[in-house]
């Protein structure tokens, strides 16, 4: 299968092994506080993984943060607590590889009309994750 652009689309199915999904991550507006793409997570039976285009991604992976730059990668292992973010002031272009079931989570999040502690805590875990917080 070739797909091509991916950009705002994915590749992979979601009855398959993996999913990878190209995103732009926006500047950051010069905070010194990270501005979290997702909030703090750990899944309980996948890893997920970010390969940077362009630009600059943190991730925190449990106490470790790396800072992964164009060709770098970054691997969250199941059970770790993770979050990531763009901490420059330009986009950052990336590919998420993920499972179907996280993929699935993203896409619930997005589609819920709430989105207090209790309603993702909820949607987390009817996808085999553990919501954080912010």
């Amino acid at each position: 299968m070739i797909q091509a652009p991916l950009f705002g689309q994915v590749i992979g199915s979601m009855t398959g092994d993996f999913v990878i999904a190209e995103w732009t991550q926006e500047a950051t507006d010069g905070n010194s506080e990270p501005m979290l793409v997702a909030p703090w997570h750990r899944h309980l039976d996948c890893d997920e993984a970010w390969y940077v285009l362009e630009g600059t991604l943190c991730v925190q992976v449990d106490d470790v943060v790396f800072t992964a730059h164009a060709g770098d990668c970054v691997v969250a292992l199941k059970g770790t607590k993770h979050s990531f973010w763009n901490p420059a002031q330009v986009p950052a272009r990336y590919l998420l590889v993920m499972t179907p079931l996280t993929a699935k989570l993203i896409e619930a999040i997005h589609a819920a009309s709430e989105h207090g502690t209790e309603a993702m805590q909820r949607i987390f875990a009817q996808h085999g994750a553990e919501y954080l917080g912010w």
